[in-house]
């Protein structure tokens, strides 16, 4: 005969305690539900989702494809594109070239750019071109109804970035500044692969982050305003360390007489492994893709290496953050500048600086 199984009955202490649990969170919803909502995030009128007008500063090389991805996803019968350079001529160009989409106007100042604008975006090379552009910007006024949003895509220091949100928060009209510097090159602007590394208060996040995907494929946000650049500085300081660092190592390795290819096969399956090495061979024959096969032609230029290198060292004085290899490292890279054979080719050229063995054409 199989045995009953019985359940035991509950005590009286189980039961008042499962009572007064669930009384507790009865008691917790109402007084959830009485509660005044809360005031809403705030938000921009227009969104890159609907119709919206935008405004876009700096088309050189990385402004110029960028603008031409943005205006490529807009919406033609919606959305609207004001372009400004200081060569018309990159505008014009630009508008030529879009035989369909949203209207393009090109505007004779950066004030005409941003005067009607929901978005602006600014391309532009130094922290003193931002500080001069915003001025301008502002002492043409901000549109009386909406908001604007400014994105300054630009790679400059994290303070003077700070400072032209401030004056632009501080600014008559209803206006913010966030900072997205991107990674990526003048190959990753052209093909629309951009990474943004974004600088903004969270509540602006899903405002920005639709408007940056139409011109890359990542957004990673870094935190507030400033931390985009923070991020891009650091990352960059680092990539000039690796890249002299790779250079190098190179040299020694061919001179030792190891195979370039053979020695770049065993550091990129090993711990020195890095972009440098493994996409940026600084030698000839090693990468195809890379630079070295152009005669180092493209590319990231020694100059922008040498800029955001000087931006990064200011930024850890500011911080007070000792950075050993800085001094060096901004030696070697301003040495190659000047040299003829280095000047205005890609920042891998230091491995010719170095004295590296280079295929005899």
């Amino acid at each position: 005969m199989q045995p009953v199984l019985r359940l035991a009955r509950p005590s009286a202490t189980s039961v008042t305690s499962v009572t007064s649990v669930t009384r507790s969170h009865r008691l917790h919803r109402l007084q959830r539900l009485q509660r005044p909502p809360l005031p809403p995030a705030r938000r921009f009128s227009a969104s890159p989702t609907a119709s919206a007008r935008y405004g876009f500063i700096g088309l050189g090389q990385m402004g110029y494809n960028m603008a031409q991805n943005l205006h490529a996803k807009l919406d033609p019968a919606a959305d609207s594109l004001a372009l400004f350079d200081i060569n018309p001529a990159a505008g014009d160009k630009l508008k030529q070239a879009a035989t369909a989409g949203a209207p393009i106007t090109v505007v004779p100042s950066v004030a005409e750019a941003a005067k009607d604008a929901d978005y602006v975006v600014t391309v532009l090379p130094e922290p003193v071109h931002v500080k001069g552009v915003y001025k301008e910007i502002l002492a043409g006024g901000l549109k009386t109804t909406g908001k604007t949003l400014f994105v300054d895509c630009s790679t400059i220091d994290p303070a003077s970035s700070r400072d032209v949100a401030a004056t632009v928060a501080a600014a008559p009209g209803d206006a913010a500044f966030v900072d997205a510097p991107m990674s990526g090159g003048v190959v990753g602007a052209s093909a629309g692969t951009l990474t943004f590394m974004l600088g903004s208060p969270s509540a602006l996040v899903s405002d920005v982050e639709p408007l940056l995907l139409k011109m890359g494929k990542k957004v990673l946000h870094c935190g507030d305003q400033g931390a985009g650049l923070a991020a891009k500085l650091a990352n960059n300081y680092l990539l000039a360390i690796n890249n002299i660092g790779t250079a190098e190592a190179m040299n020694l390795g061919v001179q030792l007489g190891l195979d370039p290819k053979v020695l770049a096969s065993v550091i990129n399956v090993s711990t020195g492994k890095c972009w440098p090495s493994e996409v940026n061979n600084p030698v000839a024959g090693v990468v195809p893709t890379a630079p070295a096969n152009r005669d180092y032609a493209g590319g990231f230029g020694i100059a922008l290496m040498r800029k955001d290198l000087r931006l990064a060292i200011a930024a850890a004085q500011g911080a007070g953050a000792k950075l050993a290899l800085a001094d060096a490292a901004s030696g070697l890279y301003e040495s190659a500048e000047k040299t003829e054979q280095c000047k205005g080719r890609d920042f891998s050229v230091v491995y010719r600086y170095l004295g590296g063995k280079e295929p005899v054409e």
